[in-house]
């Protein structure tokens, strides 16, 4: 089946050559009718396109000559009917080589197009295709050759995917065995090897074993009822959020990183970056929690009605009032949305930074997160009298304002406001002078007290290295 889907050239260079970037950037928006015009008529590959992303019945004389299909149909991939293949489910292709198998619908648009747009929507283990969330995912998470790595909470084995490409042996869980069945597929037609599925909750099929690296789009959404497996935890709140967190924390071997993706609540009265201190501090790992939205309760439960289909319901209303209700209950003012990274550092003292991160980041980020564990780490080992003996300059993709701002065009693009002193720091940071002998000159061109100089400093210091503005290098 891989083979043929290879031979007409079904992978996503190909697919977007054959529908013109108008129709392809019109499926991305889970629009198909754009790109159904393009392929009529078309070659091989515009009938396995009408088949399997745009769910088209395809006469099967058109097919025969491309597609086993017997074998599609015992893979439970396509079905026949009056002279027509029907697919039963999508298969988009990902990446080099890779094939991604979900359910029929969810692979237009991602995770945008949802369950929503599928056959079945009633049933609530259909299991999603790629999205922008597995995106999301996929590029945060630190890239480096590891023996073994989990993908939790699987789904269509977007993460077991890419973690086998450098992991050894990769184990994929969902609690949906359809989820499982998914991921199975994805990976044999994908022709990979070392990847292994178990059914079960959260840490339930694993435990007892450790990882290297854990990768994880856990059912994070907050709603009042447990309607879809893949979404909907069933947990009051965000605790299966602190669970996923507190599991991976525990499962980690020593040196290994763990990404989740997670919602947490903004309870009124209450600072959500303690909250979520509270979750991180127990693990025992260095960790990083960024916040990227904040939506108010009423946009909160718009977006996953919808993304339920729940606005083409009669009783919208009264779901709708639902949602609001359980959040007015619980005191929830908002629901952040965001990422959490551990790294398992064995430190006595374990750095937990977290932090409101709206803007524009470059993508992929994992390379800038294994950066900041590994700055983290060089801090806490680094006394302020070292630090103060060392030479620093400033990183290549940082450009000092005239405002004073300090600004690095790669990783998270920080914009950093420097006071009079923290931006002399940096602009003399050339790698000639000790950041000691910085500040002894500063305090005596600028005559203040060189004892406070000396504070203002180490705690500059402390925060552009924590950032990576500036980086050690050999006096």
């Amino acid at each position: 089946m891989a083979a043929a889907l290879r031979e007409v050239g079904y992978t996503p260079e190909g697919c977007a050559a054959a529908l013109g970037p108008v129709a392809w950037a019109a499926l991305a928006r889970a629009e198909v009718a754009a790109a159904l015009r393009a392929t009529r008529d078309g070659p091989p590959l515009a009938a396995v396109i009408r088949l399997f992303l745009l769910r088209a019945e395809v006469p099967r004389d058109e097919l025969d000559r491309v597609l086993p299909i017997a074998d599609a149909q015992r893979l439970g991939l396509v079905e026949r009917a009056d002279g027509v293949l029907r697919a039963l489910a999508d298969i988009r292709p990902y990446g080099a080589g890779l094939f991604v198998v979900s359910d029929v619908g969810t692979a237009i648009g991602g995770a945008t197009s949802h369950a929503g747009r599928a056959a079945g929507i009633s049933r609530r283990d259909v299991v999603l295709g790629a999205g922008g969330a597995s995106e999301t995912l996929a590029g945060i998470t630190v890239r480096r050759q590891v023996g073994a790595a989990l993908d939790l909470g699987a789904g269509c084995g977007v993460q077991a995917l890419r973690a086998a490409a450098h992991a050894d042996r990769v184990v994929a869980t969902d609690l949906n065995p359809r989820a499982v069945r998914f991921t199975a597929l994805s990976a044999a037609l994908s022709g990979v090897d070392n990847v292994a599925t178990r059914t079960g909750s959260l840490f339930e099929p694993v435990a007892g074993l450790r990882f290297d690296l854990i990768v994880s789009n856990p059912p994070f959404v907050i709603s009042p009822g447990e309607r879809f497996t893949y979404r909907d935890g069933g947990l009051s709140g965000d605790e299966l959020c602190r669970r996923v967190v507190a599991g991976a924390a525990e499962h980690l071997a020593e040196g290994g990183h763990a990404h989740i993706l997670a919602n947490w609540l903004h309870l009124r009265g209450e600072d959500w970056a303690e909250r979520v201190a509270g979750w991180l501090a127990p693990t025992g790992c260095d960790a990083w929690a960024v916040q990227r939205d904040v939506q108010d309760p009423a946009q909160y439960a718009e977006l996953w009605l919808r993304d339920g289909g729940d606005h083409r319901r009669a009783d919208y209303p009264e779901r709708y009032d639902s949602w609001l209700a359980a959040f007015e209950d619980a005191g929830v003012a908002a629901v952040g949305f965001g990422w959490i990274s551990l790294h398992k550092s064995g430190a006595t003292e374990p750095v937990v930074r977290i932090e409101d991160w709206p803007h524009a980041v470059e993508q992929p980020l994992g390379p800038a997160i294994e950066s900041w564990f590994g700055r983290a780490d060089y801090l806490r080992r680094t006394g302020d009298d070292a630090l103060l003996r060392t030479h620093f300059a400033l990183a290549g993709d940082v450009t000092q304002e005239q405002h004073i701002v300090l600004r690095q065009a790669g990783g998270l693009r920080r914009a950093v406001s420097a006071d009079t002193i923290s931006a002399a720091l940096a602009g003399a940071c050339d790698g000639a002078l000790s950041a000691e002998a910085i500040g002894a000159a500063l305090a005596e061109v600028l005559e203040l007290d060189p004892a406070a100089v000396r504070a203002d400093v180490v705690a500059a210091l402390r925060a552009f290295v924590a950032d990576g503005l500036l980086h050690p290098v050999d006096s």
